[in-house]
């Protein structure tokens, strides 16, 4: 494992967070509540390093994280797999203003809870799939959708820097609390542009820093792998989607998860419906 003075590797980041997700993917199936994953999530040993996940660490994050973001009515009639796996911090579905019929992409999809709430929306005539690099959450989502009798799902395993749908295949893209997790975040902006129609939206989760925290600030704050270290600030993240192309993009920090640090709601538009 990597101390503080010799810095992951990206490689080594992307397999820590998988390794830790996977973790997380089997510890609900054997009971483990949304409380523990998420709590287990915050604690960091005492090299910095992400502690076992679910092994009972003494950091909690309230109502930051999980699946109280989510209204009762959404939640109900879930499998409670999907719900217990809910690993975000919002409900990018409040902000996506999904339509029937619409195609919808979830970056970082885990126990597949966005997946399953974009199907309810979008109906029969509409599709969501879902994309993870995580084989123990993939099986966790197909399982959830199994239980949850929906058709219209799809779960790819994949990465977000590389997601395995073709250009303009999607009308909405969603994440929550994912983008963060990235060691290659103008990859993502740039692959999410790729896959929307002309006109498609983003409507994503995610933490983001206010301006005045430098990168050693935030990781101060807390571990990559539980969202905190990774996140963009709220300037970095409106000149990255420029950057990608988008338009009329908007962060609204929506609440604290840790001091300085705040879940926050992401909007953007790909130009030219």
């Amino acid at each position: 494992m990597s101390t503080p003075s010799t810095p992951p590797t990206d490689d080594q980041l992307r397999e820590e967070i998988r390794s830790r997700y996977a973790e997380a993917a089997v510890a609900v199936t054997r009971g483990a509540t949304n409380t523990d994953l998420n709590d287990a999530l915050q604690v960091v040993d005492d090299t910095g390093a992400a502690a076992s996940c679910c092994g009972g660490g003494e950091v909690t994050v309230g109502e930051a994280f999980g699946a109280g973001l989510y209204a009762a009515e959404d939640r109900d009639g879930l499998p409670a797999d999907a719900v217990a796996a809910s690993l975000g911090c919002g409900n990018p579905l409040a902000v996506a203003d999904l339509r029937p019929g619409e195609r919808v992409l979830d970056l970082g999809s885990g126990g597949g809870i966005d997946v399953l709430l974009s199907a309810r929306r979008v109906g029969e005539t509409g599709f969501a799939y879902g994309v993870d690099m995580t084989e123990e959450m993939l099986d966790l989502a197909r399982a959830n959708a199994a239980r949850a009798g929906a058709t219209n799902v799809e779960f790819l395993r994949g990465t977000i820097e590389d997601v395995p749908l073709p250009d303009a295949s999607v009308d909405v893209v969603i994440s929550n609390c994912v983008i963060n997790l990235s060691a290659d975040k103008p990859r993502v902006m740039a692959e999410m542009h790729r896959v929307l129609v002309p006109g498609g939206r983003i409507g994503i989760s995610d933490v983001v820093a206010e301006d005045h925290l430098t990168v050693a600030d935030r990781a101060e704050r807390g571990s990559y792998v539980g969202c905190i270290a990774g996140a963009l600030s709220h300037s970095e993240y409106l000149d990255g989607l420029a950057a990608a192309g988008f338009v009329d993009a908007t962060v609204e920090l929506t609440h604290e998860a840790v001091p300085g640090m705040h879940g926050a709601i992401v909007r953007a538009t790909k130009p030219g419906a």
